[in-house]
């Protein structure tokens, strides 16, 4: 792995942008804007001591940056919470990105409705509802969704 001040393996597809972008609209409390590439700096540097500008950002995030240091992108995942290896690594482990869809499925109040009635369900019932959402999924030829693993605490990224 290259050292933190080292070029981290660079992405000239806009992954890395979109992956950045993909955590300033989901790493935030639900019914608030994403930060501005100002107040992501200013706590990022605060929280990590890791200086890193607005500018600097906003070049990662609109893909004009696109060769970062590994201490960058290892402060921007610690503020974020998130593996570093999901913004150094190509080959990041999907299931990442899954808890983000699924992050992201949770902010829609279809959703938060539908869990806010399951909520102490049996585990019997709760087996069966999703096997009827599974099945609505696939009447509506929607990619499955894989179940969380038991393994997984609840609350936070796979790390």
């Amino acid at each position: 792995m290259a050292a933190d001040g080292a070029p981290a393996k660079g992405s000239d597809d806009g992954e890395l942008a979109a992956r950045l972008n993909k955590l300033f609209e989901l790493m935030r409390k639900a019914g608030t804007p994403p930060l501005s590439n100002a107040a992501a700096a200013a706590a990022i540097t605060d929280k990590t001591g890791v200086p890193i500008s607005p500018a600097y950002l906003w070049q990662l995030r609109s893909g004009i940056k696109t060769n970062p240091t590994v201490a960058h992108l290892r402060a921007i995942a610690d503020f974020f919470g998130v593996p570093p290896s999901y913004l150094i690594d190509r080959g990041t482990d999907p299931a990442i990105d899954a808890q983000l869809n699924l992050l992201q499925a949770l902010r829609d109040n279809g959703v938060r409705d539908l869990a806010a009635r399951a909520s102490g369900l049996t585990p019997q019932a709760l087996n069966s509802l999703a096997a009827i959402v599974d099945h609505l999924r696939e009447l509506e030829r929607l990619p499955p969704i894989s179940s969380q693993r038991d393994d997984q605490p609840d609350g936070g990224l796979e790390r």
